[in-house]
């Protein structure tokens, strides 16, 4: 097979006769991480539109010598762009990419991630220290991803977990250059009257979401083996951003265990997701 990514590279500029992204190849990728290839046929179709313009918009890098093959590109851009698939006009979904337009490169790394990090104590002296992370996510530049994390995204999701949609939860999150949760919303989401009063309904609901799920894990913590841990992963504690964060990569590998867990955030990632659902 010839490299689709290689061709992708073959220019500077984009090139509007791209070839489609080959059956196999795309197949391989659904059946590999089964909370795509359970999609409707309609979802699954926007959604390889979707990756493969993703694919010619992004620029891929190995880190530490590592080879980035056209397989692992595309485990990383379908499941990027599945919290796309209903944001845009069915006519025209891969105008939902322009949530990603504040950055072009990915790097996957052979293991961790390892941040650089820089403090400043109360006495006023800077430590710097470099912090393993399975991904992160930088405003306005790029995504940084583990690849082992990546590639095990189809039997992680039973927990609710992949470092890939979590990362791009994050900017989603950063387009209006706050991280704190909240998306850009438009004017009349959840019946308000202008972004500013959609953005504080969102808060507000989030925010009850978020001291819910902080206060079963405290009790869990609290009374171990006397009370139940919550599903959702605990780092969601660290902040309502990362609450977020946590929250998507969860709504979109497992739904069905999301909604038991918490119908309250489920509904309001729904609201968000499916705006389609929301005019029926």
């Amino acid at each position: 097979m010839i490299s689709w990514l290689r061709r992708r590279f073959s220019g500077s500029a984009l090139r509007t006769d791209e070839p489609a992204l080959p059956d196999e190849l795309w197949l391989d990728t659904l059946a590999t991480y089964p909370f795509l290839g359970s999609l409707t046929v309609d979802a699954r179709a926007r959604l390889r539109e979707l990756s493969a313009a993703f694919l010619r918009e992004k620029e891929f890098h190995g880190a530490d010598g590592l080879a980035v093959t056209d397989r692992m590109a595309l485990a990383v851009a379908a499941q990027a762009c599945l919290p796309l698939v209903y944001l845009a006009p069915t006519s025209k979904p891969v105008d939902a990419l322009h949530w990603y337009d504040d950055f072009v490169g990915i790097v996957l790394h052979p293991g961790e991630v390892l941040a650089q990090r820089e403090v400043t104590d109360e006495t006023g002296v800077v430590h710097q220290y470099r912090e393993a992370l399975s991904g992160e996510a930088m405003d306005g530049g790029p995504v940084m991803l583990s690849w082992p994390d990546v590639a095990e995204a189809g039997t992680t999701a039973e927990h609710g977990y992949n470092v890939v949609i979590h990362e791009f939860a994050h900017k989603i999150d950063l387009r209006d250059g706050l991280a704190d949760g909240c998306p850009p919303l438009p004017p009349g989401f959840l019946a308000s009257t202008s972004a500013a009063h959609a953005r504080t309904l969102w808060l507000s609901r989030l925010r009850q979401e978020f001291d819910s799920f902080s206060d079963r894990v405290k009790a869990a913590q609290r009374f171990e083996g006397l009370v139940e841990m919550p599903w959702m992963d605990p780092y969601a504690m660290e902040s309502q951003s990362e609450f977020f964060a946590v929250a998507v990569e969860a709504y979109f590998v497992n739904n069905m265990r999301l909604a038991e867990e918490s119908s309250g955030l489920h509904r309001l990632l729904d609201d968000f997701f499916r705006p389609q659902q929301r005019r029926l």
